[in-house]
């Protein structure tokens, strides 16, 4: 018999103390959690990590003195531990920043204050709390590839690319923003393959997302839109809250979440879609994220001829989705991230 859970150890941080008492009165509403200290700023932070040892930190990212990114990077390097972002939608960009320097997700703030909307708030904390009752250690950090592909000029706007001999369906979810990144750094600009992304992400940050991704250089990355053709070496991230097909006609497709749709995006909707289309001319990547979204699909891209990648244990921050697409006997490879992202780059180069 398993003994009772041994409740986990909570740090927030936040320069409004309204702010820093709500989020702690929500925190101490879940199960197994209390709360052990509460920082007006990084370096109070700081100085509270190395005296309460918590097992997580919820974090706001613009504080005095030492603000959350310069609090990020001296924890990561350190005493790492995992991190949760309580950001606005205002400040979309800063998340992003944020999951790069090491953060394990992030909350969504319905407002600037977090008095609106608790109950979701609460929700969602929970969901990354049971987070990180999943992590049994930090993962180290990512190995970089051997070999970094440089960023190319793109083609001319006015000079419209052929249509794509190969399409890479790619999922992710926790962990994903910061491995997608990584990935798209090395993937080459002159592709023949589209690419098409669902990534778990609450709306209205797809698109900022999107916008990170295409700064990185090489590939055009943008968020997809109702109906259009794939065009090769762009890519499209699925918005939030929607999903996305190909159409039989090779169209891009974006519709409302089905009711028996178990994740949103799903990744398996977009995985059986473009097998279907492309048969044998698909490329399945499947990366970090809790669940199992991504399995069925990459079942249906191997019975139509394609080729599935999955992310390694040692790079992914969760390796529920890779793990469940390997046990189900529909991946090829697993390679740690940089080497997967090589592996793809040859693969569509």
């Amino acid at each position: 018999m398993t003994g009772p859970r041994r409740p986990l150890r909570a740090l927030v941080v936040d320069d409004s103390a309204y702010n820093r008492r709500t989020i702690a009165e929500l925190l101490r509403a879940l199960p197994d959690l209390e709360v052990v200290g509460k920082a007006s700023d990084g370096d109070e932070a700081l100085r509270f990590v190395a005296e309460l040892r918590p097992d997580v930190i919820t974090l706001d990212l613009e504080m005095p003195r030492m603000d959350g990114f310069t609090f990020l990077r001296l924890l990561m390097a350190r005493t790492p531990t995992p991190v949760i972002v309580v950001s606005g939608y205002a400040n979309k960009e800063n998340v992003f920043r944020a999951l790069e320097l090491g953060a394990l997700d992030f909350v969504a703030k319905p407002t600037r204050s977090v008095t609106s909307d608790l109950s979701t708030i609460q929700q969602e904390l929970n969901e990354k709390v049971e987070l990180v009752r999943h992590l049994s250690r930090l993962k180290p950090p990512r190995r970089e590839p051997t070999v970094r592909l440089g960023a190319r000029p793109r083609p001319s706007a006015d000079v419209r690319p052929p249509s794509p001999s190969k399409v890479v369906v790619i999922a992710a979810s926790t962990g994903g923003p910061s491995a997608l990144v990584e990935l798209f750094r090395y993937l080459p600009p002159n592709s023949d393959a589209a690419v098409l992304v669902a990534q778990h992400m609450p709306p209205r940050f797809t698109e900022t997302f999107a916008q990170r991704l295409d700064r990185l250089g090489g590939l055009r990355v943008r968020q997809a839109v109702e109906h259009h053709a794939l065009v090769r070496g762009e890519v499209w991230v699925c918005p939030g809250g929607r999903c996305m097909e190909v159409g039989a006609d090779g169209q891009l497709v974006v519709v409302p979440a089905a009711p028996g749709d178990r994740y949103v995006p799903s990744a398996d909707r977009l995985f059986a879609s473009a097998a279907r289309k492309f048969g044998d001319r698909c490329v399945g990547v499947v990366l970090t994220g809790m669940g199992d979204d991504g399995a069925a699909g990459a079942r249906a891209i191997k019975e139509a001829g394609g080729y599935v990648l999955a992310e390694s244990a040692d790079t992914a921050v969760i390796y529920g989705m890779p793990q469940a697409a390997v046990r189900a006997g529909a991946v090829d490879e697993t390679w740690p991230l940089g080497d997967l992202a090589q592996r793809l780059a040859a693969l569509i180069r």
